[in-house]
């Protein structure tokens, strides 16, 4: 390897020079992979169960309601106590769901209530795990690697997109949906183990005994009063509402307007996946130039009106290429989003600012996995994409004219 070669390697991978965030990221590439598989099988075994897009949309809200309500509290829970513990009991309470989903689809007594509740379950844990690991990275990499600490936990989640829903279409149609529950459950026994070889000589964690209510409203304030995050805030309000509802929209669109079924449907998701690990590599390796506001607008406005476009698109080429440039706009956007809210942010708030990102992320998901399910059960497959998107550019001119000055320190950035 080239002295050149080598200083990219080292520049797109410098977090993983932690022994401890290198055992967190190792145990979460296996765990995210089956979480993957999960949701895709889940999410083609109730659309073939119920046949209707506003149920799979049901699924979807009902995993995503919890941190609704429960995210901000979390928060508040995460700045009290060491992170390393909450992740512990999260993940083993995956692993008890991922049993349950398991035993059920063997014995084939599987029903839809049943999947519902279990994904209730997946919620309220996601309530407290997102926002756990998300302002865990620090503590593991420091502030100098923490752009590449971020990009690099994006790519394990894009990773997975892609080989995820890959790997389940293959075995839904070889042995079934029970093995992909299966490996899910086993899948976490990896994060719990990589969490267990981590050692924090002082874990960051603070048993003040203030309420719960005080210091939701703290970190709130903390948002409202700073405008690069306000804006922020504001634009993964409607980016994350509309933009980001392919697991929803993506099977019906699979099967109503490209004639797919479980293995397009799969190949869909990894497409954008692919866009997904692509720029979280790139923003790896850019991280060192730190945040690149001018490049969050693009890709905000991009994502929104590539989905508005995708009503012209009913070929299965050509809806792979955009479903590749939809996940690389939304990836970037999140990448951006992340390190907006974690930068020059006092350690003693992390939790409960990065529970208001978690909240807007997937706390939101239910409004548009609603909106979109039910829209296409009234006007069909081929309007779940452009309908998000064009709501979501025309909600977006407001807020960035409100933010006109904010705006324009990013262009200039």
């Amino acid at each position: 390897m080239t002295a050149v070669n080598w200083h990219v390697f080292s520049d797109t991978f410098s977090s993983l020079r932690s022994k401890n965030f290198r055992r967190f990221w190792i145990g979460q590439c296996i765990s995210v992979m089956g979480t993957w598989i999960q949701r895709t099988t889940q999410t083609w075994l109730v659309y073939q169960m119920t046949k209707s897009a506003f149920l799979v949309g049901l699924l979807a809200a009902a995993q995503f309601v919890p941190i609704m309500a429960l995210t901000l509290v979390a928060g508040t829970l995460i700045d009290r106590y060491p992170k390393r513990r909450i992740l512990l009991i999260t993940q083993a309470g995956f692993l008890v769901l991922g049993a349950i989903m398991t035993t059920i689809t063997y014995l084939k007594i599987v029903q839809y209530w049943q999947i519902l509740l279990i994904a209730l379950g997946y919620g309220i844990l996601q309530s407290f795990d997102t926002p756990t690991r998300q302002s865990y990275v620090i503590e593991l990499v420091g502030k100098k690697d923490l752009m590449n600490g971020i990009s690099l936990n994006s790519s394990i989640f894009n990773l997975a997109k892609i080989a995820g829903p890959s790997l389940a279409g293959i075995l839904m149609v070889a042995l079934g949906v029970a093995p992909c529950f299966l490996i899910d459950t086993l899948s976490y026994i990896a994060i719990i183990i990589g969490l267990l070889m981590i050692h924090q000589e002082h874990p960051v964690a603070s048993h003040t005994p203030r309420h719960i209510i005080a210091d939701v409203k703290e970190g709130l304030a903390y948002v409202v009063h700073h405008d690069n995050v306000k804006l922020s805030a504001e634009l993964m309000m409607i980016i994350c509402t509309l933009n980001f509802n392919n697991n929803v929209i993506i099977p019906i669109y699979a099967q109503e307007v490209l004639g797919r079924g479980a293995q397009g449907y799969a190949n869909l998701l990894s497409a954008t996946g692919i866009g997904s690990l692509i720029a979280a590599f790139l923003m790896s390796y850019l991280s060192r130039f730190g945040l690149r506001r001018d490049l969050y607008l693009m890709v905000a406005l991009g994502t929104a009106l590539v989905q508005s476009l995708m009503i012209f698109v009913r070929v299965y080429w050509l809806a792979m290429i955009f479903m590749v440039v939809i996940g690389f706009c939304n990836m970037v956007f999140l990448n951006q989003s992340n390190a907006a809210f974690q930068f020059s942010i006092p350690n003693e708030l992390r939790g409960r600012i990065m529970s208001v990102y978690v909240l807007l992320n997937q706390g939101s998901t239910p409004i548009g996995s609603l909106y979109s399910g039910e829209l296409m059960d009234v006007a069909g497959g081929l309007w779940g994409f452009p309908a998000c998107g064009l709501l979501a550019l025309v909600l977006a001119v407001p807020v960035l004219l409100g933010h006109q000055r904010t705006v324009k320190q990013w262009l200039n950035t």
